[in-house]
């Protein structure tokens, strides 16, 4: 078996950005890939008329019934449980701190880190009894150095930095391993708002790499997490962000 073949992926916020160029570097690769989106399909059906082995579907990771109905929709599909998990669906919203409401804040952590939990939850046990599995976390350099403008986002995205090093202290030894993988700015639609402000430039600005980075440069180093390469490297975040922060 080579690393990818027979492999299933679960995929979360695949329908555009660096969601997008993960489903298609692992489908180029020759995973079979769930695609999971939550509203709007986006490049999934572009994938999916590109690859056989994708498979679009919806799932809202902050409910666990959805999260449920597309696990048991891709066992359906491919005929087996999902290898690998690639958390990587979330939300963001710019506001400032004192302007943030309950709701803010409860629907930011109740996606971008409960949703992993429930994602991870569902599929650990079937990765435990087959002695293998990956399970990717995006997270993000606001989780490490803190949000000024989307504190709750950060607030979030640290959270599951420590979700992963405490799946990693509890799984490994089952064959199961769980890594972050920590973008700082990448040319996306969610940071469109960010670049414009001259807050933003200023962080172009400071990067030592002269440029922001691409879904593409984030999806290789996913890739190389999902494989067989990656067996002994277990509760780390691999920060992909042009040198901005070294932690």
């Amino acid at each position: 078996m080579t690393d990818s073949d027979g492999r299933l992926v679960l995929l979360t916020g695949a329908s555009r950005g660096i969601g997008t160029a993960i489903g298609e570097v692992l489908l180029a690769s020759g995973y079979r890939v769930a695609l999971g989106y939550c509203h709007d399909p986006g490049d999934t059906e572009r994938l999916a008329a590109k690859f056989p082995a994708a498979f679009p579907l919806r799932i809202d990771i902050a409910e666990r019934a959805s999260v449920q109905a597309a696990l048991g929709a891709a066992r359906s599909r491919f005929g087996a449980p999902v290898d690998i998990l690639v958390n990587n669906g979330a939300i963001a919203q710019e506001k400032p701190f004192l302007e943030l409401t309950d709701d803010d804040w409860d629907r930011m952590l109740s996606v971008n880190l409960r949703g992993p939990f429930v994602c991870s939850q569902e599929v650990l046990p079937q990765m435990r009894a087959r002695r293998w599995g990956r399970i990717v976390n995006i997270v993000s350099i606001g989780g490490q150095w803190g949000g000024m403008n989307q504190v709750h986002y950060a607030a979030a995205k640290a959270g599951l930095i420590n979700l992963t090093r405490s799946l990693a202290k509890l799984y490994s030894g089952s064959g199961v391993t769980t890594n972050a993988v920590s973008p700082g700015l990448v040319e996306t639609d969610m940071i469109r708002a960010e670049l414009a402000s001259e807050a933003g430039q200023a962080k172009v600005r400071s990067i030592p790499s002269g440029r922001i980075g691409t879904p593409e440069e984030v999806a290789a180093v996913v890739r190389f997490l999902c494989s067989d390469d990656a067996s002994y490297i277990t509760g780390q975040t691999i920060n992909v962000n042009g040198g901005m922060y070294f932690g």
